[in-house]
C-alpha cells in the first residue's frame, strides 16, 4: 500500500503500574483500509481503541491522525478531526427514535448560534435539513427505513448494533474505530453487519480498524491483521499469514509443542482454503 497514512502509532507503550497495557504497539492505516486487531482477552485491543480516541495518553511513543500528532488531545477534539468509533456494548438513547439517535452523529457538523435554532431561520434551518438529509442517507445504507421513527430500546439488539454503525458514519468519519460490531449477534445479524461492513469500505471509502473475536469474520473482510497478546504484538500481516503463525496459535491455544502447533495451522489452512 502506498500513499500517506490516515493514521499511525509508532513504538506506543502504556503500564498501568507495572502491568504493560501496550508494549511497543507500532502500525499506520491507509486509505480504504480495513486493518484488524486480535488477540486474546487481556491482549490490549481496547487500550489501543482508547489510545487512539484520547481516553488514555501513553507514556511512550507517537500518535498522529490525518498527519498531524493527537497524543495528548481531547477526545472530542479528536472526534472533531474525524474519528468515530462504535463500542461493544451499545451506547443509544433508548426513548429516542432511531433519526433521533442518528442525528445526534451530526453534533459536529453543527456551526449556527443558538438564537438562530431558536427562531429556526437562516444557517440552523440550512443546516438541519442538510444534517437530516444526511441521516436519510444513512437509513438507506443501512436499510433501517422500516424503523426510523421508533423508540430505540423496542428494536431487536441486532438492528441497535446496527443503529450504532449509523451514528457513528453520521459523523462522516475520516477513520472509523470497529470495537467487535457482531458481539452477541446470530449467524444472519452478522452476515448483514459483515455486508454493511465491507460496503463502508467499498462505496464509501473509510479506512476501519476492527477489533472481533469472530476469527472468521476477521480473515473474511481484513486487508491485514495484527495479532497481540499481553500488549505486545506477536505479527503483522494478511489474515493467512496471520492465523498460521504459531506464536499466534500458541497465544489462543496455551502452550503446545511444534508438532501440535504445525497440525493446528495446517488444519487452519485447509478450513481457510
Amino acid at each position: 500500500m502506498s500513499g500517506a497514512a490516515v493514521c499511525e502509532l509508532k513504538d506506543v507503550r502504556l503500564s498501568f503500574g507495572k502491568v504493560k497495557a501496550l508494549n511497543g504497539v507500532s502500525f499506520s492505516i491507509q486509505q480504504a483500509e480495513l486493518f484488524a486487531v486480535i488477540g486474546p482477552n487481556g491482549a490490549g485491543k481496547t487500550s489501543i481503541f482508547n489510545v487512539l480516541s484520547g481516553v488514555y495518553r501513553p507514556q511512550h511513543g507517537s500518535v498522529s491522525f490525518g498527519g498531524e500528532s493527537i497524543l495528548g488531545a481531547k477526545p472530542h477534539r479528536i472526534a472533531k478531526k474525524g474519528m468515530a468509533r462504535t463500542f461493544q456494548n451499545i451506547e443509544l438513547f433508548e426513548n429516542l427514535t432511531v433519526v433521533d439517535n442518528l442525528m445526534l452523529g451530526r453534533h459536529h457538523h453543527l456551526n449556527y448560534h443558538w438564537w438562530e435554532a431558536l427562531y429556526w431561520w437562516g444557517r440552523a434551518r440550512t443546516a438541519e435539513l442538510q444534517n437530516r438529509r444526511k441521516v436519510e442517507e444513512i437509513i438507506d445504507f443501512l436499510e433501517i427505513e422500516g424503523y426510523r421513527d421508533l423508540p430505540v430500546g423496542m428494536l431487536p439488539y441486532g438492528i441497535q448494533k446496527r443503529i450504532e454503525l449509523g451514528r457513528a458514519l453520521a459523523m462522516e468519519p475520516k477513520l472509523l474505530l470497529l470495537d467487535e460490531p457482531v458481539a452477541g449477534m446470530n449467524a444472519e445479524e452478522t452476515e448483514d453487519m459483515a455486508r454493511f461492513i465491507l460496503d463502508i469500505r467499498s462505496e464509501l471509502k473509510i479506512p476501519m480498524i476492527l477489533v472481533e473475536h469472530d476469527m472468521g469474520l476477521v480473515m473474511d473482510l481484513a486487508d491485514r491483521v495484527m495479532a497481540m497478546d499481553f500488549g505486545t504484538p506477536l505479527i503483522t500481516g494478511a489474515p493467512d499469514e496471520v492465523q498460521t503463525n504459531p506464536e499466534v496459535i500458541r497465544a489462543y491455544l496455551g502452550p503446545m509443542s511444534e508438532a501440535a502447533v504445525a497440525e493446528v495451522a495446517e488444519e487452519v489452512s485447509e478450513e481457510a482454503q
